[in-house]
């Protein structure tokens, strides 16, 4: 006799429009990036995080965060109100560890990976778990995962706004004394995101390694 198949109560279904790479190897990720500390950035960082994270979801990828508070949150929360599916990497090793220690919250994520690793081995995980990553409003940490995909020659999206972290970025870029040509700068979340998935399937399909050797 056959077994009927009962579903898991937290199982997260796969929707039909998931924009996936054409080589095969799944679904489009963005990793999105921020302060986890919005309160002097204002309302409108808020809103773009949400409207990242809904764009995202809209147009078939999946979201990882940093599964921290602020804009990442925002971001996470706007794409499970698309019907999306979130991720998390987090620093702590547990969730305990995840809660209590760290005080991070656990709000719009479908799954949390403990790394154990603190903030900056967090960082790093983040990004290369993802295909492109979007840098919003932040601080040095923000910061740290953008120099770690720009080494990797990854897809950036960089978000324009009233904040100045864009700002910083370009002086970064200006003094970098090298080229990345997959960054973008963007005050428009749907042209971003667009913008991302284009970059990432190109770059998928001519084989180009996103290494910076």
């Amino acid at each position: 006799m056959a077994l009927k198949r009962i579903p898991h109560p937290n199982h997260v279904a796969v929707p039909k429009n998931f924009c996936r790479l054409p080589s095969g190897y799944g679904v489009v990720k963005i990793g999105v990036s921020g302060s986890a500390d919005t309160s002097r950035y204002g309302l409108e960082a808020l809103e773009k995080g949400k409207e990242i994270g809904r764009e995202i979801a809209r147009q078939g990828c999946q979201i990882i965060t940093g599964a921290t508070s602020g804009f990442p949150m925002y971001a996470a929360e706007g794409a499970k109100e698309a019907g999306g599916v979130s991720f998390g990497i987090s620093p702590a090793a547990s969730k305990k560890e995840h809660i209590e220690t760290y005080r991070l919250p656990l709000k719009a994520m479908d799954a949390v990976i403990y790394t154990g690793f603190g903030f900056p081995g967090r960082d790093l995980m983040l990004v290369r778990s993802s295909d492109a990553v979007v840098i919003g409003c932040g601080r040095i940490g923000t910061i740290h995962e953008f120099t770690v995909a720009w080494e990797a020659n990854m897809p950036l999206g960089v978000l324009e706004g009233e904040w100045q972290t864009d700002e910083v970025i370009k002086n970064i870029i200006k003094n970098s004394d090298r080229e990345n040509k997959f960054v973008i700068f963007e005050s428009d979340p749907k042209r971003m995101i667009e913008r991302l998935v284009e970059m990432v399937q190109k770059q998928d399909e001519s084989g180009e390694v996103n290494i910076r050797l």
